[in-house]
């Protein structure tokens, strides 16, 4: 934001230097980035009236002018009353008035714009002792002084207020030109400091000066306005006035109007147009003006755009709508994109004879995104982005109104469209000065405390501070402390310790989550940390599919390789496997404990994904088979108290058929593992057998044991029972396992500790065998109970087809 300190000393007077100025500013949380001196280019150019001009005696493109320069001449080098200029403009005439630059004087070179010294010197003979200035040497253009001719020299006799013209008077001054501009980083919390009036307060607060802003108002005419406003996303616009001028003269603003404008950045472009800059110069509220020609039905709806509806803004280019998009709309298509940019057509032209003010309030987050998925950010959106007071839309229109009056440029009619749906309650916060201070580590009176918050605007009733309307950003206690202390001076609060001690410990899941890593280390595995994004055509290169619609795709990616969120863990352990095999390590362990991604709503890309924990697990090498990762996942469970069955999994392209297996607790599958297929293995070029596993890191964590019981040791006796068993081949030990400890009395253990198929086995079958060991907690087992037991499990797996091969 650039301020002009002659713009600001309409509101306030701030005499002070302006390095004091900025110091004081940035001290009190009104960071200034620089300032620049507006005329610092010009040195020593006044304002020189021609006495008299004659030709050159030696060339007829040169003339030889007396130009009177006022009370410079004896610091010049002059004569007395006249310094002599050699010319070879062809528009001066005696009388006239002309910007002179003086001996050692400096202006703009106008073929590139860099800075030029003027010395002493002879032209074909005759000597020169400044030079006239054209308005490029001057850093102006067309549109600061409408009446400047381009091809020569500036005659300044045409300027409006040319009846103040002295001989030596100060260019710089005459035009405009002597101010400083401010330049301020506004933070995104204060709006309210994107304009004028919003520094103008924080420069009274801050150095306690009285601030003089007269509230705006307009005579107007009566007269039906011939129009009517329709809201129809109160969401999106919480208030919307519409104003008419009628019999309109488009005209060059005055320049005091134009200075301001130069001075913060904007070029003039017509007087109606310069209305509408300068009152979001000023108020910082966007204003927009249309030509009433372009509302077509004479009616005004907010609205929701159509899905692929069509409009072609003010910078020339079409763009396509779809219903996420705020727009201004007549009885036939829309005119405005609301908040970013109005239509081609409804813009000011010279023709225009009326037209519409309009001031609003729309949502700061749906500008932003309409703004960025049309490619469109202005200053307009910028302010709307970081959020706008309701109540400055009427302060705003009032003062644009006004200024229609005062340029004598149009007739306001006094009838006003107000839909406002706005919360009128004022925002309170609880004032209490000794939390302030415990919050401060200060000792600030409670009177100092109300002084400068009275200062900032805010009224202390009733225990409570009122903020005041265009202050968005205050909500909290804390908010009132910091304006407390900004204001106060930082430098003033003694340093101290602070009160309270800042503790922070892991959570349940974070401890678990570390959990993980040792024991996952514990088995010789090494960790890899690999990026949440990745190319699309790691999915191809493993048999991953139907990804089209499940991954997140980024919008703007660092490159082809980082296109999408990753849906699985297994390209990025795939490409770490790749890598080290790649480089001549001839095995490895890894695991990896990270996010991926899965799409909440596939029709919607704005809805943010879920992610979810996972825990990846790599094998390869000669002494790496899949018997070791499925003792490795054994392990893990075990530690981790969680009791879980293995099934045979096929449907997963990823890995070997047959040699892939899905983990289940307790009904719910907690991830799978098993060898990748050979087609895979090509498709990353790794000459050896790999095995992979991926396990929900969240699931784990529900199913654990948490808190580990203590477990006495036993004081009876066991007893031990061995059961071959043939079952079909497409039984599972785990199943068996599962139906022989169902409901089984006194079963302390089982575990498979053979299988065999071959000969004295049936043809289509295989033998499994167990050790089942019995114990009672409260006595010695008996013979009998246990052959009961046993004779319970047989009965049990016969109803299964599963039949006694062999019981010692």
């Amino acid at each position: 934001m650039n301020l002009s300190i002659k713009w600001l000393n309409d509101y306030i007077k701030a005499g002070m230097k302006i390095e004091d100025f900025t110091h004081g500013m940035t001290m009190s949380g009104s960071k200034v980035e620089k300032w620049t001196d507006l005329s610092a280019p010009l040195e020593k150019v006044v304002c020189g009236k021609v006495v008299s001009i004659e030709k050159h005696a030696d060339s007829d493109k040169l003339w030889v002018a007396q130009v009177d320069i006022g009370d410079v001449n004896n610091a010049s080098g002059c004569s007395p009353a006249l310094c002599q200029i050699v010319t070879g403009a062809q528009n001066v005439t005696q009388g006239a008035f002309v910007p002179v630059v003086l001996e050692g004087g400096t202006v703009l070179n106008r073929s590139d714009g860099s800075v030029m010294k003027i010395k002493r010197g002879k032209l074909r003979g005759v000597e020169s002792m400044g030079m006239m200035c054209s308005i490029d040497e001057l850093g102006l253009t067309k549109d600061d002084l409408p009446y400047a001719d381009t091809d020569g020299i500036l005659i300044l006799d045409d300027d409006p207020e040319a009846d103040k013209l002295t001989a030596g008077m100060d260019v710089t001054a005459f035009l405009g030109i002597k101010d400083v501009a401010v330049e301020f980083e506004i933070t995104n919390n204060r709006p309210d400091c994107l304009s004028i009036i919003g520094l103008a307060r924080e420069a009274g607060a801050a150095f306690n000066l009285p601030v003089n802003i007269k509230k705006p108002a307009f005579k107007g005419v009566d007269g039906d306005i011939g129009l009517t406003v329709k809201v129809e996303n109160k969401q999106w616009c919480s208030r919307y006035m519409a104003a008419v001028v009628k019999n309109v003269k488009i005209t060059p603003s005055p320049r005091w109007l134009v200075e301001r404008l130069r001075a913060s950045g904007v070029r003039a472009i017509n007087n109606i147009v310069d209305i509408t800059n300068f009152v979001m110069l000023e108020y910082g509220h966007p204003m927009h003006a249309f030509d009433k020609r372009a509302v077509e039905g004479g009616e005004i709806t907010v609205r929701n755009a159509f899905e692929n509806e069509k409009i072609t803004l003010l910078d020339g280019e079409e763009r396509t709508l779809n219903a996420q998009t705020l727009v201004i709309a007549d009885a036939k298509k829309p005119i405005a994109v609301a908040g970013v940019m109005g239509g081609e057509f409804s813009g000011i032209m010279p023709s225009t004879t009326e037209f519409v003010f309009e001031s609003a309030c729309f949502d700061g987050v749906s500008v932003r995104k309409t703004a960025q998925r049309i490619g469109r950010r202005t200053e307009s959106s910028a302010r709307f982005e970081k959020g706008i007071s309701p109540v400055t839309a009427e302060t705003a229109l009032f003062r644009a109104l006004e200024l229609v009056e005062m340029l004598n440029c149009g007739e306001a009619v006094k009838t006003i469209i107000d839909e406002d749906f706005s919360n009128k309650e004022p925002v309170k916060i609880k004032f209490n000065p000794e939390r302030i201070n415990q919050i401060l580590g200060s000792d600030i009176p409670e009177s100092k405390q109300i002084e400068i918050l009275e200062r900032l605007g805010f009224m202390i009733k009733d225990g409570f501070a009122v903020v005041p309307p265009y202050r968005i950003d205050m909500h909290l206690e804390c908010d009132l402390a910091e304006e407390v202390a900004r204001i106060y001076g930082y430098n003033e609060i003694p340093s101290s310790l602070p009160l309270v001690r800042a503790e922070s410990c892991f959570s349940e899941a974070e401890i678990f989550e570390q959990k993980l890593g040792i024991i996952m280390q514990g088995q010789g595995c090494h960790e890899t940390v690999t990026f949440s994004f990745i190319s699309p055509k790691s999915y191809v290169k493993a048999c991953i599919s139907d990804t089209d619609d499940a991954s997140v795709v980024i919008r703007n990616p660092l490159g082809e390789e980082t296109g999408v969120m990753r849906i699985s863990m297994l390209p990025s352990m795939l490409e770490v496997i790749t890598r080290n095999y790649n480089n001549r390590n001839t095995g490895g362990r890894f695991y990896e404990i990270g996010e991926i991604y899965e799409r909440v709503d596939i029709d919607d890309i704005d809805i943010l994904p879920k992610e979810n924990k996972i825990l990846s697990m790599g094998l390869y090498g000669e002494s790496e088979d899949f018997l070791t990762l499925k003792g490795i996942i054994e392990e893990l469970l075990e530690k981790l108290g969680i009791n879980a069955v293995y099934k045979a999994l096929t449907a997963d392209k990823s890995y070997h058929t047959g040699r892939c297996a899905e983990i289940i607790a307790n009904g719910e599958r907690l991830g799978f593992f098993g060898e990748i297929h050979p087609v895979v293995l090509e498709n990353w070029g790794i000459g050896t057998r790999t095995y992979c596993a991926e396990l929900s890191a969240e699931k784990l964590f529900e199913h654990s044991n948490k808190t580990p019981k203590f477990r006495a040791l036993p004081k009876y006796p066991s007893m031990t029972r061995d059961l071959s068993l043939i079952c079909a081949p497409e039984i599972t030990a785990g199943e068996i396992a599962g139906i022989i400890g169902e409901k089984t009395a006194n079963l302390e253990q089982v575990s498979l500790f053979d299988m065999y198929t071959g000969e004295q086995i049936p043809e289509g079958k295989k033998s499994l065998s167990y050790k089942l060991v019995f114990r009672r907690k409260d006595g010695t087992l008996t013979d009998e109970e246990t052959d009961a037991a046993v004779a319970k499990i047989l009965k049990s797996l016969a109803q299964k087809g599963i039949t006694l091969r062999y019981s010692p």
